[in-house]
């Protein structure tokens, strides 16, 4: 087994705190003055204590951390702040001239220490930040601050995809590419301490290779097992059952039916959480880090004889790419599990043209544009020109404002959506017309693959014939003129019916709606759209203000897709100082010269822009002087 030990005289900087705004501003008013403090719970590495740092930077602030080393000792954890011997009324007394005191670990937390923290909450001259970590055993006094309703109590999820994407942009000091992203968030589900630890291995031990169209990096082939992965996973291999782990490890991406083990096995991992077993009897083992950690610790006799090869992924593969088309089809674009191709990519394996295309239009459609991109090159690495692979990549690019031209021979695809967000209608009808007039004609390298023209069937091809128009529709600024064959087309799915009906009629309410239920079935970009056409739409407004946050809100997710309907909006999201700064920075100032400008420190200046950055949905000030140049950007 490989492992990868770091240097231990290495210094480590904190990599800058990014993404948990909302809850940052929770954690701030609690422990503003009139206020008795909060509890911080979440799972262990979701950056609980960071969090809580930042929200008291700059303030007075008294500290305290359990350790489970002196539990044992009485008022272990404020040994700092009392007398040697000192009894519970006396340390309360002590400890309530304290304004802001910060207990950290405090599951870890001796009784007499717990207790005390208690007492405090309950007097509530001291304000308290007090953080615990989820599934640990807690000391009675401590649960009792949130279930008695002494102090409230902020359960930290983890951290979600986008946000785990601007922190990695932060610290990883160059960008990732985005199924990069994907597999490092999907492998620390959210644990960042082994986000980090991962990442620095994978630098170090040389696995990142620039993409030669991109310049960002990509990781490819095995995880590192360092020694925070082997914490993560400590006693898997010491099992007695590790032969039907590691049969599990091998199979991946694939599952195994349930009649190949043994019972009793499988009842006592899945009790331990070790194994999933879905609906149809299918197994695999439950925490994707455990299938590396496995593979590395077999020999490589064993490893040769168990791992699976392409050929014996590629029905599965097939039947995946099938399963995505069909959710296209059905208009169902919500999270899928499609492991066969994240692990062909993982381990550097070619992408088939075909499945990419495919990918690349379910991840574009549920406003995934980056990852569009990305799949799109992957496919296009193994065959060069593909014209459903190119066709994606213009549109992602497109819908990202990377393209805002094209000459006339482009792919009537991105000929239509490109008309349709300059509200030129007539002129996407008409590229909609040519292009399903191709797939039925059978006009040669006009019928791209993926979902949006299915070339196996007439059926398919008239189903999926309507695709583009109606992201031309749902992406236009007006609907009037639709004729009866845009009509007829939009009524094939009710979600796009109400959507177009409501924007033709101007109706607030009912954009709403439609933004709900696009939203629902994972259609990400066009929901933001909905409601961002809602905000011209409503009379009212308080409700103007509602669709205009949730767009904004829906926007960040749709990696720093561009398009007519959110104009104007992101900037009314910003402070009025945020606003300023990022207008200056559009307008290429570096943060030295903002900092002179407005008489502000250049810390002071990128704190701001990091913020903007988060609420923006933006990775870095390359995209500000899109957002800045908009016409009808106003405060909110």
């Amino acid at each position: 087994m490989t492992t990868f030990e770091r240097d231990a005289k290495t210094l480590e900087l904190p990599w800058p705190f990014t993404g948990r705004e909302d809850e940052l501003e929770l954690i701030r008013r609690a422990s503003a003055a009139g206020h008795h403090g909060i509890v911080v719970t979440g799972p262990a590495g979701c950056g609980k204590t960071r969090l809580v740092t930042e929200a008291v930077r700059g303030t007075d602030c008294a500290r305290v951390a359990g350790t489970p080393e002196i539990r044992h000792i009485p008022f272990a954890a404020f040994a700092h702040l009392l007398p040697e011997t000192v009894s519970l009324h006396r340390a309360v007394q002590l400890l309530s001239t304290v304004r802001l005191l910060l207990v950290d670990d405090a599951h870890l937390l001796d009784d007499a220490s717990a207790a005390l923290v208690h007492q405090l909450a309950v007097h509530g001259r001291t304000r308290l930040l007090v953080v615990a970590t989820d599934g640990a055993s807690v000391p009675g006094a401590i649960s009792r601050l949130w279930t008695g309703e002494l102090l409230p109590r902020l359960t930290l999820e983890p951290l979600p995809h986008e946000e785990t994407a601007q922190l990695l942009a932060a610290g990883a000091g160059g960008g990732l590419e985005p199924l990069t992203v994907n597999r490092l968030h999907r492998l620390c589900r959210g644990d960042l301490r082994l986000l980090r630890d991962l990442l620095s291995a994978v630098r170090e031990g040389g696995l990142l290779a620039r993409d030669p169209d991109t310049d960002e990096w990509a990781w490819r082939g095995p995880v590192p097992v360092t020694a925070t992965v082997r914490e993560r996973t400590a006693g898997l291999l010491e099992r007695q059952d590790r032969e039907t782990l590691e049969l599990l490890a091998f199979a991946e991406p694939l599952t195994l039916d349930m009649d190949r083990f043994d019972l009793r096995v499988l009842e006592d991992l899945e009790a331990r959480g070790l194994v999933h077993v879905d609906d149809h009897g299918a197994v695999r083992l439950a925490h994707p880090l455990h299938g590396p950690v496995l593979r590395a610790a077999a020999g490589r006799l064993r490893a040769r004889r168990l791992a699976r090869s392409p050929e014996e992924c590629k029905a599965a593969l097939e039947t995946e790419e099938a399963e995505l088309a069909r959710r296209i089809e059905r208009a169902d674009v919500r999270v899928a599990c499609a492991p066969v191709g994240e692990w062909l990519v993982a381990e550097g394996r070619p992408v088939p043209a075909a499945y990419a295309a495919v990918r690349a239009r379910f991840s574009r459609l549920r406003g995934e544009l980056r990852e569009a991109a990305a799949w799109t090159r992957e496919g296009l690495r193994e065959t060069a020109g593909d014209p459903a692979c190119r066709a994606e990549l213009a549109l992602a690019a497109m819908q990202s404002g990377e393209i805002t031209d094209l000459d006339a021979d482009a792919d009537p695809r991105v000929r239509a959506w490109l008309a349709a967000a300059r509200g030129d209608l007539d002129t996407a009808l008409g590229a909609v017309t040519e292009a399903y007039d191709a797939v039925r004609l059978g006009a040669p390298g006009k019928a791209p693959a993926g979902g949006e023209f299915a070339p196996h069937a007439e059926r398919g091809a008239r189903e999926a014939g309507a695709a583009p128009e109606r992201e031309a529709m749902s992406s236009a600024p007006r609907t009037a003129g639709l004729g009866h064959s845009g009509e007829a087309a939009l009524r094939r799915h009710d979600v796009f019916t109400l959507h177009a009906d409501a924007l033709a009629r101007g109706d607030g309410p009912a954009l709403d709606l439609a933004a709900e239920r696009l939203e629902e079935r994972g259609f990400l970009l066009f929901a933001a759209e909905a409601y961002a056409q809602a905000v011209h739409a409503h009379r009212d407004p308080r409700a103007a203000r509602t669709s205009r946050t949730r767009a904004v809100a829906l926007a960040r997710r749709c990696q720093g897709a561009r398009t007519p309907a959110l104009s104007g909006l992101v900037l009314g999201e910003l402070t009025a100082r945020q606003r300023q700064i990022v207008t200056l920075a559009a307008a290429g100032l570096s943060n030295r010269q903002i900092a002179e400008k407005l008489t502000l420190s250049i810390r002071t200046v990128g704190n701001h822009l990091y913020s903007a950055y988060a609420r923006l949905g933006a990775n870095d000030r390359g995209a500000l002087p899109w957002l800045v140049e908009l016409p009808d950007a106003q405060p909110a």
